[in-house]
């Protein structure tokens, strides 16, 4: 639009579906001082002058890259990490970022390209996602790479007549990064501290401290102290039998844990009253707004009739009181007065944490170097559970059938090594 306000010639071909993602485009735009210029409207294979990827991995498409070379092509990369459709099916996909900025940067040459989160930039700044793309754009018009006037894309911003200001603001904060992206983020950043809990301990004891605190918090000090323990005694064990070695000590003191404090209905209850969910929510939202909690308690929830499965139901503000209440029973958790313990998720669950340390202490007592790697990868089968209810029964089902099979190799290197140990001896 600004370019043809301009009376420059102008071709746009969008291409869709290249990531995969239900709704990702690939726009072709060519602009030239006349139309007659003009003679495709794709895009040839090195030619791209610039490239505005508002999303890595469209950009990082067969495609995309193709439209790209060293000396031709200057790139404006958003990096943000935006999980495509896939994930939904597979929860372990991982998005190579790192490689897919490699990639970027081999096509156009590392000096050609910009990356930044512009995403994060844009929601923080604009308060909404979509702000993104026009970010982008302002920061690669500061750059001197769009061949359009200032005043024709805010003319357009404003014919287009959505959201015109939010709009015309994300491009000019794309401006301002361009020339100073670290004060950009300064105010773009949380004006509050990161929170603990979000944060990546950096040592093996600062990991096992955190999770001690957090049970001692969920349940009462003994019951940390049970966490404290198990890992202390796999970390003792490790140390004497493979010096130098943790890998094991750290899967148990990851998963161990992740067994110990599901979020169970205290948990749930806890979570919510003890003020974080709060406060949260007043950063996120101002005015006058209400708060509706969709669950499926076990005990009071209906079973679809067709799936079986338990059935969410809205509940109103009034279970914040339920959950204060809730929180202060996190006592009952387990004892003869726990209404809770009884149903299938509550029992699975405490057998998961009984199968475990059972585990733990067999694989603990035949460790050895040539069984080390397939000990932590035992120790870490409950990253594969996932989910509650239904979903949950269905990972635990396929966690279990996992660890059966490493189980089975894990017994099976001492058989081969006992046989080749005694076929030595026989040799000589």
């Amino acid at each position: 639009m600004a370019a043809f306000l301009e009376g420059k010639g102008l071709t746009i071909l969008d291409m869709s579906g290249l990531a995969q993602k239900n709704g990702s485009v690939m726009s072709h735009v060519r602009i030239a001082p006349t139309q007659a210029m003009l003679n495709a409207t794709r895009v040839a294979a090195g030619e791209a002058n610039l490239v505005l990827g508002c999303d890595v991995l469209t950009t990082t498409a067969e495609d995309s890259l193709a439209k790209m070379a060293v000396g031709v092509t200057k790139a404006v990369i958003n990096s943000a990490v935006v999980m495509p459709a896939t994930f939904t099916k597979n929860a372990d996909l991982k998005f190579p970022l790192g490689s897919m900025e490699r990639e970027i940067s081999e096509a156009c040459g590392a000096d050609a390209v910009s990356f930044l989160d512009a995403t994060k930039l844009a929601t923080r700044l604009m308060g909404d996602s979509i702000a993104t793309n026009l970010f982008v754009l302002g920061y690669a018009w500061q750059k001197g790479l769009v061949p359009v006037l200032e005043a024709t894309i805010l003319r357009a911003i404003e014919l287009n007549g959505a959201a015109i200001e939010m709009n015309k603001n994300a491009f000019l904060w794309g401006r301002r990064a361009a020339v100073d992206l670290k004060r950009v983020e300064e105010i773009a950043a949380p004006k509050i501290a990161v929170a603990s809990t979000i944060k990546l301990s950096e040592s093996l004891d600062e990991m096992i401290e955190r999770r001690t605190k957090f049970l001692t918090d969920y349940q009462d000090a003994a019951y940390a102290k049970t966490y404290s323990d198990f890992v202390a005694f796999v970390r003792q064990a490790e140390g004497a039998k493979l010096p130098g070695k943790t890998a094991l000590t750290e899967a148990v003191a990851r998963y161990y844990f992740k067994l110990l404090a599901v979020k169970d209905e205290y948990e749930v209850a806890r979570l919510h009253s003890n003020g974080d969910f709060e406060a949260r929510v007043a950063r996120e939202f101002e005015g006058d707004y209400k708060l509706n909690f969709h669950l499926a308690p076990p005990l009071f929830a209906k079973k679809d009739p067709v799936t079986g499965e338990l059935k969410k139901r809205q509940y109103g503000p009034w279970m914040m009181k339920a959950f204060r209440f809730l929180a202060s029973r996190k006592g009952l958790r387990g004892g003869a007065f726990d209404i809770f313990k009884n149903t299938d998720e509550r029992r699975m669950e405490q057998q998961l944490k009984v199968d475990y340390r059972r585990l733990i202490e067999e694989v603990v007592a035949k460790l050895a170097p040539h069984n080390h790697a397939l000990a932590v990868q035992l120790a870490s089968v409950p990253e594969d559970i996932r989910g509650y209810g239904h979903v949950k029964e269905r990972h635990v089902k396929a966690a279990k059938a996992k660890e059966v099979q490493l189980k089975a190799d894990f017994d099976a290197t001492k058989v081969v090594i006992g046989i080749a140990s005694a076929e030595a001896v026989k040799a000589a």
